[in-house]
C-alpha cells in the first residue's frame, strides 16, 4: 500500500486532543449552569452522558463515511459539525436545546479521534508511526487537565456561556488550520472495503473481546462519571471556586502519566493479562479507602477533601494500569479488519461509558457517599471480570 506524506505531527496532536478538551473544559461550570438554566443537577449531569452517545456514534459513521469521500472531507465536514454543535451550546436557553446541542457538538468532534488515528496508520509506518502514537498519547494525558483549568478560570471570570464561546472560537481555528495543513492520505487505488455485519457478528461473538470492552468502557465510565459528579463536591461542598477546581484536574492526569509508566515497566516482568488484573485490583481498592473516607465527615472539611483526593489519584491510578493493556489486546485477533472492528468496538464502549455516566446522574443527591459507593461497586465488578473471564493468549 502506498504511504503518503504525513501530516505535522502538531496538527495530529491537536486534532486528536480536542475531542477530550470538548468533554471536560465546561465540567467546573456545571453547578452554575443548573442555576442559569433551571434545571436539575441530574439533568445538567446527563450533558457528559449524551456527549459520549454522540461521540460513540460518531466514531462510527464518519470512520465510515471517510472511505467514501477521503479523510480530509470527512475531517473538515466533522469539524464542521462540531463548530455548529459548539455554537448551539451558547446559545442555549434550556436544558433541553442543550443536550441537544452537546449530542451534535460531540457527533462532530468525533472525528479528530478516528480520522486522525486512520490517517496515521496509513501514512505512517514501522518505528516513526509506534514514535508518533507515543508522542501523541504522552500529549493526551494531559488534555483531561487542560479542559477543566479552562474552563474554570473562563466560568469564574466571564460565566459558563464564555466556555462555549471558547469552543466555538477553537472550532474556527481548527477549521482553518485543517484546511490549509491536511492533505488527502487516502489511496483510493488499493482501498478494500470491509461489510459491517460480519465483522460485528464476529466481535459479539467473541468473549474476550466484550470483556474487554466492557473493562474499557467501565473504566473510563469511572473517569468521566467523576468528571460529572466532581464539580457539585468540590464547588457546591466545599465551597471551591471553578477557577480553583480547574487545578484538580492535574490529579487525573499526574496518575495518567505515573500509571502509563507503571504499565509500561511491568511488561518487562508480567503478562499483559496479569496487569490489567493489578490495575483493576488497584482500583478496587482506591474506591473502598474513597468510600471510608467519605463516610468520616466529622473531620476538618480541609482535611477530609485532601484524604478524598488522595483515594480518587489511588483509584485514578489503578485504572491507567489497567487501561492501556485493554485497549492494545482487545482487538488482537481482528487485524484483517481492523479499521470496521475498531470502529464497532468503539461504538460499543462509548455507549458503555455513556450508560455509567449516566448511572452517577441518577443516582446524584448531594450526598458525598454517592460517588464512592458507584465506583466501588463497578470496580469490584471489573475486579471480577478481570479475575475470572480474561484469559491469556496463547503464544504462537
Amino acid at each position: 500500500m502506498k504511504k503518503y506524506t504525513a501530516p505535522s505531527l502538531l496538527l495530529m496532536i491537536v486534532l486528536v486532543a480536542f475531542p477530550q478538551i470538548s468533554e471536560t473544559i465546561y465540567t467546573p461550570s456545571l453547578p452554575d449552569i443548573s442555576v442559569e438554566l433551571g434545571a436539575s443537577n441530574s439533568s445538567v449531569q446527563l450533558t457528559l452522558s449524551i456527549y459520549f452517545i454522540g461521540f460513540a456514534l460518531g466514531v462510527f459513521c464518519w470512520g465510515w463515511i471517510s472511505d467514501f469521500i477521503g479523510r480530509r472531507p470527512a475531517m473538515l465536514g466533522g469539524l464542521f459539525v462540531y463548530g455548529i454543535g459548539s455554537l448551539l451550546c451558547f446559545y442555549s436557553e434550556s436544558i433541553y436545546l442543550l443536550l441537544a446541542s452537546r449530542f451534535i457538538q460531540a457527533f462532530g468532534a468525533a472525528t479528530g479521534s478516528v480520522i486522525t488515528q486512520t490517517i496515521l496508520r496509513e501514512s505512517v509506518s514501522g518505528s516513526k508511526r509506534h514514535a508518533m502514537f507515543a508522542q501523541i498519547s504522552a500529549v493526551i494525558a494531559f488534555t483531561p487537565a487542560v479542559g477543566p483549568l479552562i474552563g474554570g478560570w473562563v466560568d469564574q471570570a466571564l460565566g459558563f456561556r464564555a466556555v462555549f464561546f471558547v469552543l466555538v472560537i477553537m472550532s474556527v481555528l481548527l477549521f482553518i488550520y485543517t484546511f490549509f495543513s491536511l492533505s488527502e492520505t487516502m489511496d483510493v487505488s488499493t482501498r478494500t472495503r470491509v461489510a459491517i455485519f460480519p465483522v460485528a457478528k464476529r466481535i459479539v461473538s467473541s468473549p474476550r473481546v466484550l470483556i474487554f470492552g466492557l473493562l474499557i468502557g467501565g473504566i473510563n465510565g469511572i473517569l468521566f462519571s467523576y468528571y460529572s459528579e466532581a464539580p457539585f463536591i468540590f464547588i457546591e461542598y466545599f465551597h471551591m471556586t471553578p477557577g480553583f477546581y480547574g487545578f484538580l484536574g492535574i490529579i487525573v492526569a499526574v496518575a495518567s502519566i505515573i500509571g502509563a509508566m507503571i504499565s509500561k515497566r511491568l511488561l518487562t516482568r508480567l503478562q499483559p493479562e496479569s496487569i490489567i488484573h493489578l490495575g483493576c485490583f488497584v482500583m478496587m481498592i482506591g474506591s473502598l479507602l474513597l468510600a471510608l473516607v467519605s463516610i468520616l465527615t466529622i473531620m476538618p472539611n480541609t482535611m477530609l477533601m485532601i484524604c478524598m483526593l488522595i483515594t480518587i489519584f489511588i483509584m485514578l491510578l489503578g485504572a491507567s494500569i489497567a487501561l492501556p493493556n485493554c485497549l492494545s489486546l482487545a482487538l488482537i485477533d481482528f487485524y484483517d479488519v481492523i479499521g470496521t472492528a475498531g470502529a464497532i468496538f468503539s461504538l460499543g464502549y462509548y455507549l458503555l461509558v455513556s450508560l455509567v455516566t449516566t448511572g452517577i446522574s441518577l443516582l446524584h443527591n448531594g450526598s458525598l457517599m454517592t460517588m464512592p459507593l458507584y465506583f466501588l461497586v463497578i470496580s469490584v465488578l471489573m475486579w471480577g471480570l478481570g479475575k475470572k473471564f480474561i484469559i491469556r493468549r496463547e503464544a504462537p
